[in-house]
């Protein structure tokens, strides 16, 4: 299996559109964080479709070790350094 690439250990602050798509990074590689720009073809890695019940802040993972994909679980805390 793949271990993908930390993006941020810290989350970011999205604000979310009710509805909307939204296709998060998966592969850690993209330059347009939390979400896909494409950089995981080649790999063993798909973006995540999301879309959001509500609008609102939502904070998503940016150390793609969540157990929540793709909103922030905290897992970015155990992360080694």
């Amino acid at each position: 299996m793949s271990t993908p690439t930390v993006a941020s250990r810290t989350p970011f602050a999205v604000d979310v559109e009710a509805g909307r798509t939204y296709w998060w990074c998966t592969c850690g590689r993209s330059a347009k964080q939390p979400f896909c720009d494409g950089s995981h073809k080649g790999s063993a890695f798909t973006p995540l479709q999301y879309q959001p019940q509500s609008a609102g802040k939502l904070w998503f993972c940016g150390c793609k070790a969540t157990s929540n994909p793709p909103l922030c679980d905290g897992s970015h805390k155990k992360l080694v350094p």
